[in-house]
């Protein structure tokens, strides 16, 4: 199932990172092993963020796709159902719509 993975980053050990130079090696390091369809970099409320679209194929991904931002960054990760277009076409809205309305 498609999933956008939301990731809140703290100031620390982000800041840190930064400071030594290893942000982008920790950062690569994760993308590659995770291996979202994309990624974003970007500003959460405030904070420093990332947005990535991600797959996942049985529920213990939950934990797979997140421990790295957890365990490196102490981060928090949010999980929102993603659906392509053609995903929607076939939820069967009509139906529901004659049923329920």
């Amino acid at each position: 199932m498609r999933m956008i993975m939301l990731v809140q980053f703290p100031i620390e050990p982000f800041n840190t990172y930064v400071k030594n130079g290893t942000i982008g090696a920790k950062i690569k390091q994760i993308l590659g092993a995770i291996k979202p369809e994309h990624a974003w970099f970007s500003e959460r409320d405030g904070k420093r963020g990332a947005i990535l679209v991600v797959n996942l194929e049985n529920a213990s991904d939950v934990a797979r796709l997140a421990e790295p931002f957890f365990l490196a960054f102490n981060a928090e990760v949010e999980y929102r159902v993603a659906m392509t277009p053609e995903d929607l076409g076939g939820a069967g809205l009509e139906d529901a719509g004659k049923t329920w309305a």
